[in-house]
């Protein structure tokens, strides 16, 4: 079989295993969310952090129920790091440095999982398990209720009430990813993941002498990394390590994992709104632009010119061969364009164009599918901006889903946009004018300036992968990598409220025969052009000095 064709035949496998958990999976989480039911353990929970899951938040209450609950992660996650040495099951490691912890507990609570150490040399047993995979469950759960709050803005009229925060990061997390991620985390194990908290162990290598490895509870962290969109690997080399991913099957498991929630958000959005139809909308704006990015690094990867290339069946260098092209591609695809970070490549050994588009995937606003909640959030936003365009171009008010889109709705979704360009850019510019970044940077020209735009890239749109030629355990990169990924997260976070309680206060708008129908092929369309335009050409001057000229130069 030629590569190509088992590439095709992966995605085609895939594609059939999403569209078979869309419906089921879309509906359980709608049921979830809208249902006045609390299971026992749930009440548990809520009697323990003394809230009260029956009290309706507006806007601003839900808002600092997020951002109080995500400062105590940051903190709890940041005083465990410190204080690692004293911990059981450290493995004798000692405690993280102040730069790094702090970069690691943004990086985690923030649902980014930027890692700038080496895992299987600087975090114990307990900092993975109890510390690490926690964030990778509840920063999930936060992206899971942000989104389904807007949604409620949507469905609700006249009142400024989103639900209760508490009963949603609860439920989400209970309900919806530990369940999910158990099986997920069994599939792994049969697949050949490990799961043990084995010590410090030395293992024979083929040419002579060895070298040390340790254990851990790979698979439970390996199956909610992905399929809470979090990203970050237990080891170095993340999912192109054989403990975290051992083979074929497993690799698309995983790939699968990080989309199955994202792509079926959708229904429940349009189960929630009353129109599954305007859900199907937005799950084909994001199918359309996941299959032509996957097509696109498919072709680059696979037809890259010189004899290696050639002989090797494609751009094979940072790949895996139990993976190939095919499946490197289809991953790195799915990771940049959800905000997971996971690797079963080496994006920085990608060819010019391939790098282009992984980190193109990242500045659509990581919305085809997106990250957990963040992505259907994301889209949304997006299609207020198309519903706006469209409405300027007819001379019409414009409306979304029985909601008016007015001045202030429109202000919220332009800050929203602006906020991670201004982050990676401002930053980007901040590291390349000063000579102690510069530093960091293991290649010159086109290609490490794309080190640079890919870091700043993937911590403001809370993605987490990197370009592996550039050392970013410096303080300056832990620093403004750090907060890049904090401000990136909970500042459209407050946009996304403000404008969710602002639609939940309107009163519905009937439909008439002006009104854009929002969920035929028409709005698709124009909401992957508006996707494009809006927000992919705001980069266009930086992946020009970056990965084109690197592409055009090769």
């Amino acid at each position: 079989m030629s590569p190509v064709l088992a590439g095709v035949l992966q995605m085609l496998a895939l594609i059939a295993a999403l569209a078979l958990a869309y419906r089921p999976l879309g509906d359980f989480m709608a049921g979830v969310y809208s249902s006045d039911k609390h299971l026992r353990v749930e009440k548990w929970i809520y009697k323990a952090i003394g809230a009260n899951p029956s009290t309706e938040m507006r806007w601003p209450a839900y808002l600092r129920g997020v951002l109080a609950f995500s400062a105590a992660s940051v903190l709890f996650l940041y005083v465990m790091q410190r204080i690692q040495g004293s911990l059981p099951g450290s493995l004798g490691f000692s405690a993280i440095d102040p730069d790094q912890a702090f970069n690691t507990a943004a990086s985690f609570v923030s649902n980014t999982n930027w890692q700038s150490y080496y895992g299987e040399q600087a975090m114990g047993h307990v900092v993975q398990t109890g510390g690490l995979a926690v964030q990778n469950f509840v920063s999930a759960a936060v992206g899971l209720a942000v989104a389904v709050a807007l949604v409620r803005g949507f469905a609700r009229s006249r009142t400024g009430e989103l639900g209760n925060f508490w009963a949603d990061l609860v439920r989400g997390t209970v309900r919806i990813l530990i369940p999910i991620a158990v099986i997920g985390a069994i599939v792994l194990v049969a697949c050949g993941a490990i799961q043990n908290f084995s010590g410090i162990h030395g293992v024979g290598q083929f040419m002579g002498g060895s070298q040390q490895w340790n254990g851990g509870a790979v698979a439970s962290q390996e199956a909610i990394k992905e399929l809470g969109t979090n990203g970050g690997g237990y080891f170095n080399a993340n999912s192109a390590h054989p403990f975290e991913n051992p083979n074929g099957i497993s690799n698309l498991f995983e790939i699968f994992l990080i989309l199955v929630i994202p792509f079926a958000l959708t229904r429940t959005f349009g189960k929630m709104v009353g129109s599954v139809k305007q859900g199907y909308a937005i799950l084909a704006t994001m199918v359309t632009i996941w299959i032509g990015f996957t097509a696109l690094m498919m072709w680059t990867e696979f037809h890259h010119g010189g004899p290696a290339f050639n002989i090797a069946g494609g751009a094979m260098e940072g790949k895996e061969t139990r993976f190939g092209v095919g499946g490197s591609s289809i991953f790195a695809v799915a990771t940049t364009l959800t905000s997971t970070g996971a690797v079963n490549s080496f994006h920085s050994s990608f060819t010019g164009f391939g790098g282009g588009i992984t980190m193109l995937g990242m500045q659509l606003g990581e919305i085809a599918p997106g990250g957990v909640g963040s992505g259907l959030y994301g889209m949304l936003i997006m299609a207020i901006i198309a519903v706006f365009i469209a409405g300027l171009m007819v001379g019409r008010t414009p409306e979304y889903l029985g909601k008016k889109i007015g001045t202030r709705e429109i202000k919220f979704a332009a800050c929203y946009i602006l906020i991670t360009p201004a982050l990676a850019l401002c930053f980007t510019a901040a590291a390349m004018a000063l000579p102690t970044p510069m530093t960091s940077m293991t290649n010159s020209g086109a290609h490490g300036f794309s080190e640079i735009l890919y870091a700043y890239t993937s911590g403001a749109n809370n993605n987490g992968s990197a370009f592996a030629g550039l050392n970013a355990d410096t303080q300056w990169f832990n620093t403004t990598i750090g907060l890049a990924m904090l401000l990136g997260r909970f500042l459209p976070m407050v946009f996304v409220l403000a404008l969710a309680g602002s639609l939940a206060e309107q009163k519905p708008v009937p439909a008439t025969a002006g009104t854009l129908g929002t969920h035929k092929p028409l709005f698709t369309g124009l909401l992957v052009g508006t996707i494009i335009i809006v927000t992919g050409l705001t980069y266009f001057p930086a992946l020009a000095l970056g990965p084109l000229a690197e592409g055009l130069g090769s």
